[in-house]
């Protein structure tokens, strides 16, 4: 993919320092920490490493990744990698995508309280679909699933959700046959879900108040006195809150394929920035309100980088986690299970067009522009070692 002629990094050079001095009692160490890692992103200020191809000896110099979460640069080969050590755990059934969504309300706590009102959104999402799951009347299955934590939306406001990827069916509670959904068309039911969630979470949040874990600055400062924030608790269940539950997908490849478009994006890639005249930024967005229609928002630099610093995550915080068959410590004895399970079992009718096949072997990371063979890593350099081979500076 060719490389975008405009980059966050472009904007963060003309406006970062204009929004710390604006903001200097909003803006963190951990902001200027992912910055300053975007603007030295693939530059010789990180050192460099020396490639050749296998097959005709092709040279090239290219610089290091700064291979921080929020770069937006270095998300494809850390996909890549994670998508090839999921190959093994891939079962030859079809998939479930759901996704549960906080309310408006609790926005402004959760940028607050990230740490943990993201950590209540992963463990509540994930109890929820581990019970209502497992209840004899819906499925009565062990499932296995891994979820990934969003925080924005098209136009990079604050907009918390998990993604949750799960193996249509499961094991039975004597792990001795492999269980599908009663319904072919949707996994379980998406108002059950909803409700169930919802007693969850605020039942944690509830706890996490009493408990003295909660922050409130600011204009939620009310909210620290009990009475309020039993109010504001109640004003969460005024409304059903937002699960959805894609239709079921299946094979292999599509799977892979499906996850490459979500466990690493970032608030924004550079490839929807349209333009920058060092004060105001237009980007694409999709108009989920209009039909998903493909849109421009022009915003202010300092605005779209106080958007985008909204979505940078806790020194710490995981933001893929694995769930039931699939986590870590019981993932190598029920995989394995589950696949022996699924081979002794009748294959149900898959869509037209869906593939069950082995994945194909991944792809090397960088091809050959000479003759197409893979590049291999052959020798590191320092930064000093790269500012000793460029060219000498012209004096004026």
């Amino acid at each position: 993919m060719n490389r975008p002629l405009l980059e966050l990094a472009d904007v963060i050079l003309a406006a970062a320092e204009r929004l710390a001095d604006r903001h200097p009692a909003w803006f963190t160490w951990l902001h200027l920490k992912v910055l300053t890692a975007i603007l030295r992103c693939r530059t010789a200020a990180l050192g460099g490493h020396v490639d050749e191809c296998s097959r005709c000896g092709h040279q090239a110099i290219s610089f290091n990744s700064c291979r921080n979460r929020h770069c937006p640069r270095c998300q494809s080969n850390a996909r890549d990698r994670w998508l090839d050590a999921r190959r093994s755990e891939l079962l030859p059934t079809r998939y479930s995508h759901v996704v549960f969504t906080l309310p408006h309300e609790l926005a402004p706590l959760a940028l607050q309280n990230k740490q943990i009102v993201y950590g209540l959104l992963f463990r509540s999402s994930a109890e929820t679909l581990l019970e209502i799951a497992k209840d004899p009347r819906h499925m009565g299955a062990e499932i296995g699933f891994f979820s990934v934590l969003h925080t924005w939306n098209q136009k990079l406001q604050h907009h918390p959700h998990v993604h949750c990827v799960v193996a249509s069916g499961g094991l039975s509670p004597d792990h001795t046959r492999w269980l599908v959904p009663r319904h072919a068309k949707f996994f379980l039911p998406e108002a059950v879900l909803s409700e169930v969630f919802r007693g969850k979470f605020t039942d944690a949040l509830e706890q996490s108040f009493v408990a003295g874990e909660l922050e409130f600055h600011g204009q939620l400062k009310p909210f620290a006195e009990p009475q309020l924030f039993q109010r504001f608790l109640r004003q969460l269940f005024r409304h059903r809150w937002v699960v959805y539950c894609k239709p079921p997908f299946g094979g292999s490849d599509q799977v892979l394929r499906y996850l490459g478009a979500y466990t690493h994006r970032v608030a924004i890639s550079n490839h929807r920035l349209v333009s920058f005249d060092g004060e105001k930024i237009s980007f694409r967005f999709r108009d989920s309100a209009h039909g998903n229609r493909k849109r421009i928002m022009t915003l202010c630099a300092d605005e779209f980088l106080r958007r985008f610093l909204l979505h940078v995550l806790p020194r710490g915080f995981v933001r893929i986690r694995y769930f039931g068959f699939l986590a870590s410590r019981r993932r190598s004895a029920l995989v394995p299970l589950c696949k022996q399970l699924l081979a002794d079992t009748p294959p149900a009718a898959e869509p037209v067009g869906i593939s069950t096949a082995a994945p194909a072997e991944p792809a090397a990371l960088w091809i050959c522009p000479t003759c197409g063979g893979p590049m291999v890593l052959v020798e590191r350099l320092t930064a000093r070692q790269l500012a000793l081979r460029s060219p000498p500076r012209k004096v004026a």
